[in-house]
């Protein structure tokens, strides 16, 4: 991992985005990472645009400002592929990962000729086979993790329980789901 990297998340209002980028800054914090986790706060409702972010280093982070030109970028709702510009900034020698039912051809003309690399999972596959209900940022977490290679998989699946069996210690049976859906997704990266 280089010294610093920097993710940007695009999803909508209740997709998760948020919770998945909060969700990765405190797993890497507790592999003794520097982090920071933030969302852009707008006029946000259910299904808004949203945009958060993560910053992930071993060395202390002086900077306090949205990333303008991340590392990696993930999109939680490919729709927005429409409407935002999700490659803005983003660096060529890194890599955006999309939530889309769609294959990796159809999405790429809609990527306004970004020339990094592409990768795809279909979250809503993942939910259905794990989860019984389509909560996308699980996967797109572990996807995340994937891609990024900020951190080890083992070490985040490892920290992740441990979060999750915090989170959910009244809810139990929500852990087995959540970790089924974040070792599926780490598979079905495309």
């Amino acid at each position: 991992m280089s010294q610093l990297t920097e993710i940007r998340w695009h999803g909508r209002g209740g997709q998760g985005a948020k919770t998945a980028a909060l969700l990765l800054a405190d797993v890497a914090f507790n592999t003794g990472k520097y982090v920071q986790g933030f969302p852009e706060y707008g006029p946000e409702r259910m299904g808004a645009p949203i945009t958060a972010y993560d910053r992930i280093s071993d060395k202390e982070i002086r900077v306090h400002s949205n990333i303008y030109e991340p590392d990696f970028v993930a999109v939680v709702d490919d729709t927005l592929l429409h409407s935002i510009d999700v490659t803005k900034g983003l660096k060529k020698e890194g890599a955006i990962l999309i939530n889309t039912e769609k294959t990796k051809e159809e999405i790429i003309p809609l990527l306004r000729g970004y020339e990094g690399k592409v990768y795809i999972i279909n979250a809503k596959e993942v939910c259905n086979k794990t989860l019984g209900k389509y909560f996308p940022n699980t996967p797109m977490l572990a996807g995340m993790i994937k891609i990024s290679k900020v951190m080890d998989e083992e070490v985040f699946l490892k920290e992740m329980k441990a979060s999750l069996q915090h989170k959910f210690a009244k809810k139990p049976e929500v852990l087995e789901g959540n970790m089924q859906a974040l070792k599926l997704a780490l598979q079905e990266v495309k």
